[in-house]
């Protein structure tokens, strides 16, 4: 169940706010005025939302090539990634 607190409690507890976020790995959601406004959480789970985010780019990217033939074998794939390390382009 999400965690939901108004921006005063935001303001007056901070502290307490802080700690469920980074021991319980979850955001708290932020209201003003009654709205939804904000979502609050820890650098952790940022830095886990960015790079799950990244990898499903990356995914869509491979998934697009796929789709529009551009597809290596696994030697293919090796081979390049070996030049690439050579030449220091990778």
């Amino acid at each position: 169940m999400p965690r939901i607190q108004s921006s005063t409690d935001l303001r007056n507890n901070y502290n307490d706010i802080s700690t469920f976020c980074n021991e319980s790995n979850e955001p708290v959601f932020i209201t003003k005025n009654g709205r939804g406004d904000l979502a609050v959480m820890s650098i952790a789970l940022y830095d886990q939302l960015i790079h799950k985010n990244e990898l499903y780019r990356l995914l869509q990217e491979a998934e697009a090539d796929f789709k529009a033939g551009r597809e290596m074998t696994f030697e293919e794939s090796f081979q390049k990634l070996r030049k690439g390390l050579e030449n220091g382009t990778i």
